[in-house]
């Protein structure tokens, strides 16, 4: 089992920057890829950026040339690194560790606010 720990959260206003952390621990062999999810309210969770562990990442189109996805293998972190933030990334954002086994899992969540 994987245990994932997120933090980098909070309010910035618009056009500012924040940058992402989500720690694995536990069975971190088992990890094939980690990214990010985001739920804003009344909307369904969806991709915001994904990094398998053969290097190939995944963004949505909506953070596309803003927000960075990378990863410190010797500390099982991931980060996502958000640049020029828009009050519509404002969200919950949830870290993810995909499983070779099948049995993904999921952050807490952290939540970031974009003023405008």
């Amino acid at each position: 089992q994987v245990q994932l720990v997120e933090s980098g959260g909070g309010l910035v206003q618009a056009g500012g920057s924040l940058r992402l952390s989500c720690a694995a621990s536990g069975s971190t062999v088992s990890i094939n890829g980690m990214g990010w999810y985001r739920q804003a309210p009344g909307k369904q969770r969806e991709l915001v950026a994904f990094l398998t562990n053969g290097g190939s990442t995944n963004y949505a189109d909506s953070v596309k040339g803003r927000f960075t996805i990378s990863r410190d293998n010797a500390k099982n972190t991931v980060y996502l690194q958000m640049n020029s933030l828009k009050p519509e990334d404002t969200a919950v954002y949830y870290c993810k560790a995909g499983s070779r086994y099948g049995v993904d899992s999921w952050g807490q969540g952290t939540q970031v606010t974009v003023s405008s």
